[in-house]
């Protein structure tokens, strides 16, 4: 280290960006100055998320007037609430609990007047959260086919697709329950890009892509499909509500939190250290590991010779990479990144990183992600781990918890996406 950053203590500060990260998308923050007008009929509010139970206890401290409604978060991201009912649910693999709470909202929509207005909190995760099926699809395809998508490298535009043509409340068809009520939306986004279609599959939302588009994905990663699943899409039975449908006219979307504002909360506290934050993007995809190793090449430089930026400095970044498992470990992105970055680094002095999704967890697994130092490599060597086999077998959740590295949040209660920080001293 310089004289200049000898006082920063490398782990605290890409902690405290995290947590600032994480600050900035929490629903008590950014759902209140977008409450709607108060209707001169009811307001119902539903919505499925992450965030979707702290949105919903936010909307009850600020609105004043009545409301009744039903959301669905993910198990362990419950809040308390007096008038919207909370249901809890698995994710990312579907259960039959979010099944019920789908078919639950649904109902609660129907029958509305023009002079009723319904209030989605929509959030990531509300995919998994909200398994309604079409009709002759069972919830154990729909298991069948996520487990198979998750582990295949799909991104999360093709996963997403694939939700909307085989669902009863996704790709539009919530909003289009709604009609002839008001529809107003308030989404966090945890997708590159902040397409509202893409936010939870965009239950409120007009979807242009196809049941021919959702076939093409499943061939592509070579998924198995159940005969019923085949004659959805093929038949074009799945397809969503699209552009231009009167049902929508009434329905309105506003992002409430992204990806680019946490990026820029995590900035402001570097920022405020003395080191200078560098936004690479928002909205990054791709094999974690492969970014990974061209992340590297970028901070070594950045480190040996000083370009394209000057250290004290700050590398960050956001969206959604993927994993393509193939080993025996439970994958998660965030760490496949920050392992295949500390392979490529190779221990390059004063060069430090932590990679972790908002909601706090990774892949399968409830841990947010992990940390990496110089140092690394050898304290993991000296354990008598082995740095390329986790990563070949996708454990790399095992290899930093057994350093003590692990990034463990719990339940954030939001989720705006992965952000990645390679701070270089």
């Amino acid at each position: 280290m310089t004289p200049q950053t000898s006082s920063i203590d490398p782990r605290a500060l890409l902690r405290q960006m995290f947590d600032a990260a994480i600050a900035s998308a929490q629903p008590a923050h950014c759902v209140p100055p977008h409450l709607p007008e108060r209707p001169s009929g009811r307001l119902i509010v539903v919505g499925a998320g992450k965030a979707s139970a702290a949105m919903a206890q936010a909307v009850e401290a600020h609105w004043r007037g009545p409301l009744e409604g039903l959301v669905v978060t993910r198990a362990g991201y419950g809040v308390p609430c007096t008038r919207v009912e909370i249901v809890e649910a698995a994710h990312p693999v579907p259960d039959a609990a979010g099944l019920a709470a789908a078919a639950r909202i649904l109902d609660k929509v129907r029958g509305l007047s023009a002079d009723d207005t319904v209030l989605c909190l929509i959030s990531g995760g509300g995919s998994a959260l909200m398994p309604l099926p079409l009709g002759g699809i069972t919830l154990a395809d729909k298991q069948a086919i996520s487990r198979a998508l998750l582990k295949s490298g799909a991104s999360i535009s093709e996963i997403n697709c694939v939700r909307r043509h085989l669902s009863a409340i996704k790709g539009g068809r919530l909003a289009a329950a709604c009609h002839p009520a008001r529809v107003v939306s308030l989404l966090i986004s945890d997708v590159p890009g902040d397409d509202p279609c893409d936010i939870a599959s965009g239950p409120t939302v007009a979807d242009p892509s196809t049941c021919a588009d959702a076939l093409t994905v499943l061939q592509r990663y070579a998924i198995a499909l159940p005969d019923a699943v085949r004659a959805v899409l093929e038949s074009g039975r799945g397809e969503s509500i699209k552009p231009g449908d009167q049902r929508l006219a009434r329905a309105s979307a506003t992002l409430v939190a992204t990806p680019q504002c946490a990026l820029e909360a995590a900035a402001a506290v570097a920022r405020a250290a003395g080191v200078t934050p560098h936004i690479l993007g928002d909205s990054i995809e791709g094999e974690a590991r492969e970014l990974g190793k061209a992340m590297a090449g970028i901070a070594r430089q950045v480190a040996q010779r000083g370009q394209p930026f000057a250290p004290p400095c700050v590398l960050l970044s956001g969206g959604e990479t993927t994993v393509t498992v193939r080993g025996k470990g439970c994958g998660g992105r965030n760490v496949d990144f920050l392992l295949s970055l500390g392979l490529a680094l190779a221990g390059e002095p004063r060069v430090y990183a932590l990679a972790g999704d908002t909601d706090g967890v990774d892949g399968m697994v409830d841990i947010a992600g992990a940390m990496l130092a110089p140092d690394t490599l050898r304290r993991a060597r000296a354990q008598g781990l082995r740095p390329q086999a986790s990563l070949d077998d996708n454990d790399a959740h095992a290899f930093f918890g057994a350093l003590g590295d692990a990034v463990v949040t719990g339940p954030t209660l939001t989720n705006v996406n992965d952000l990645r920080a390679i701070l270089i001293l």
